[in-house]
């Protein structure tokens, strides 16, 4: 600390610098009477050197904290985006921290924003709050069909800035007690205003113009005619020319200058001076910065919406095959299949031409080189990643298999391993392969499946004692209940349940309790887990020996379900939405690591939605995309990082689930993102370069 930000972090004093804003140090902090608490106790801790408040909350209370009430009487934080602050857990349990940021008024849901975050013990973190100004409007129903909406001033969940009166910090409903350590609170980021709200027109509709996007607002990009978009393609050419890609690659984007391991002629890993790699066909060293979604064209429902668009190009003939039917999981239109549009596909016959799909293939892979990227990652055109011009990776799919019918989760039910069709569908999905990616040397591995619903360390046991006496999971659990206990009064006796006899527990759909039952549904768990990741091995390299099995992509997962993949993938796949993976932890320790989805969006550039991790505006998005990849490269096991997705999503949302998330390195109309462009090329300079 500078001697100058030492006065003026005299308790509870505000002070300036960079783009932050302090609100509290508790380096002489010394009234802490000025700390109202609630089943709570402070104490200052390490006052003259990395300073913290100690606060270590009870369980008889509801929401156990402590009270930071501005000095003042209130700061104005207008010019920033968000509350930070500095936590550690230095309890002996996992436990969530909650951060309320308050008006004059605040009742947990009005007048105030919140936000959270969960650490394990001894781990360290930022909690970070948004100070969200705007409330999505639905202009009393006439929006509809999205996932996010464009904004009116306040609302449920927002804050007046200029007059933040004091700060909370809390546990919901503790089931014992917490400790944790807080260090500095500040005020951050560069507050932007979104671009799209719904008093920027009367009448409102319509809102899209022709080219997909909002049509009552203009941002640095936005394409205003046909002749603007052509001339971006000329331009984007002598650009790309001029920055070809980074020049100690290799053809497969390896490290050309870097040392000469074994080559196989295909991808492998190997752990190199102490950290894990993949190692390309030629034998380099090479890390998978991709992308995923190359040339996916989502789809945007028009039907009940003739009203919202202006110059409707599905209207023209030129244009109609990019009208469809696209069937819709979630949403206003769940369940139905609603007449579709494909703008970006529209957008791209017009700025390539007649012959606009062959073109912009070609495009493509120029662009992937020329950002410092070297992966088509999950879920892209077959017919872009099998010109055999950048790394790819592809998918396997257990769909079409069973479920286990007392499972639940976001995308769909468990499929049930035991069941033959598990196994058939696998293996009839890998032979499909054989004369595509299987044994491609430009392929590096396949995933397989997405996000599923591994819940906790008993879920699918409790699941499948949840489903009919003809599911084959249910009836494996119930066999080794029977080689373990033999007479099914054991079972009772551990259980605390009054079975008649096996077959009464087979016709039976209830569960147990959790807790007497636990040592077998999580030996049931485990068993599930490893037939999973075992079966999916086997069908791979049944096909294709030389790839690698990439995980199922993690979006929620449990140790158990973990150290399963762990023992049959070769690399862990994990979806991780957050700030950055650099700390992260997992119970295979040694075992190479791979990001399949991660993104930052902001609502400056006329969209409605930011994604899951929002950042400010697109020089925020820059920064943190640059962070969370430098980060992972720097971090032992992780072998690439996947940024979802290629290309912005529809503005008016997806017709699969209603997403429309700012989220694309280019936007519908196929524009890049210059910002996050050069943080990609920034990063593909640097990625064999880190020290």
């Amino acid at each position: 600390m500078f001697p100058w930000q030492a006065l003026a972090a005299l308790f509870g004093v505000t002070s300036v610098f960079a783009a932050e804003q302090t609100l509290f140090r508790f380096d002489y902090a010394k009234d802490l009477a000025r700390f109202p608490t609630s089943d709570a106790t402070v104490v200052v801790v390490r006052p003259d050197e990395d300073a913290a408040l100690r606060l270590t909350t009870g369980k008889k209370d509801r929401w156990p904290g402590v009270t930071l009430p501005a000095f003042d009487g209130h700061w104005n934080l207008s010019a920033f985006a968000d509350v930070l602050v500095q936590v550690r857990n230095i309890g002996t349990n996992r436990a969530t921290l909650n951060c309320r940021v308050d008006n004059p008024g605040a009742d947990g849901a009005r007048n105030c924003v919140n936000g959270s975050l969960s650490l394990n013990a001894g781990q360290r973190g930022t909690l970070r709050v948004s100070l969200r100004r705007a409330s999505d409007d639905t202009l009393g129903g006439k929006l509809f069909g999205l996932r996010g909406y464009p904004v009116s001033a306040g609302g449920p969940g927002t804050v007046n800035a200029s007059n933040i009166t004091q700060i909370l910090l809390f546990v919901n409903q503790p089931k014992e007690v917490h400790v944790f350590e807080i260090g500095e609170l500040r005020a951050s980021g560069s507050y932007t205003p979104p671009t799209a709200w719904v008093t920027d027109a009367d009448p409102f509709f319509p809102l899209i113009d022709t080219f997909g996007q909002y049509k009552h607002k203009d941002w640095p990009g936005k394409v205003h005619s046909l002749t603007e978009l052509k001339q971006r393609r000329e331009t984007e050419a002598r650009e790309i020319a001029a920055q070809p890609g980074p020049k100690h690659w290799n053809q497969f984007g390896g490290w050309a200058d870097g040392p000469q391991l074994q080559a196989t002629g295909f991808f492998r890993t190997e752990k190199h001076n102490g950290k894990w790699w993949l190692v390309d066909p030629e034998g380099r060293l090479f890390f998978s910065h991709g992308i995923d979604c190359v040339r996916l064209m989502d789809l945007t429902p028009v039907e009940e919406r003739e009203h919202w668009f202006e110059d409707f190009p599905g209207a023209q003939d030129e244009f109609r095959q990019f009208l469809s039917k696209g069937y819709a999981l979630k949403g206003h239109y769940a369940g139905r299949s609603p007449q579709s549009f494909a703008f970006s596909s529209a957008n791209l016959k017009r700025k390539y031409g007649p012959d606009w799909r062959n073109t912009y293939a070609e495009v493509i892979h120029l662009r992937l080189r020329s950002w410092g990227l070297n992966t088509i990652a999950n879920w892209s055109d077959s017919t872009v990643f099998l010109m055999r011009r950048t790394p790819y990776t592809d998918n396997l799919s257990s769909g079409g298999t069973k479920r286990i019918e007392g499972s639940e989760g976001y995308w769909g039910k468990f499929p049930d391993v035991f069941d033959p069709s598990f196994s058939n569908t696998l293996h009839r999905a890998m032979a499909g392969k054989r004369n595509t990616s299987a044994n491609d040397p430009w392929c590096i591995g396949y995933f397989s499946d997405n996000e599923m619903s591994w819940g906790n360390e008993t879920s699918l046991a409790l699941a499948a004692l949840r489903s009919p006496p003809d599911q084959a999971a249910k009836r494996e659990l119930i066999a080794d209940l029977k080689a373990k206990y033999v007479d099914i009064e054991k079972l009772n006796a551990v259980w605390g349940t009054t079975h008649a006899s096996w077959d009464t527990l087979l016709e039976k759909r209830t569960a147990p309790d959790e807790w007497k039952a636990r040592a077998d549904l999580t030996a049931f768990y485990t068993k599930a887990a490893e037939t999973y990741f075992l079966t999916v091995r086997e069908a791979i390299k049944a096909v294709a020996p030389n790839q690698l099995y990439l995980g199922c992509r993690f979006a929620w997962v449990n140790d158990l379900a973990d150290l399963a993949a762990g023992k049959y993938c070769d690399v862990i796949s994990y979806n991780f939405y957050k700030r950055s993976v650099a700390d992260f932890k997992n119970p295979s320790s040694d075992k190479p690591l791979i990001i399949g989805e991660f993104h930052f969006g902001a609502l400056d550039r006329g969209l409605f939605h930011t994604g899951l991790v929002p950042v400010e505006n697109q020089a925020a998005r820059a920064q943190s995309y640059k962070d969370y990849v430098l980060g992972a490269l720097k971090h032992r096991q992780f072998v690439g990082t996947h940024w979802f997705q290629y290309m912005d999503q529809p503005t008016i949302g997806r017709v699969y689930d209603e997403e429309n998330y700012q989220i694309g390195f280019v936007d519908i109309a196929d524009t890049p993102y210059a910002e996050t462009i050069s943080a990609s090329r920034e990063v593909g300079r640097q990625l064999y370069l880190q020290p």
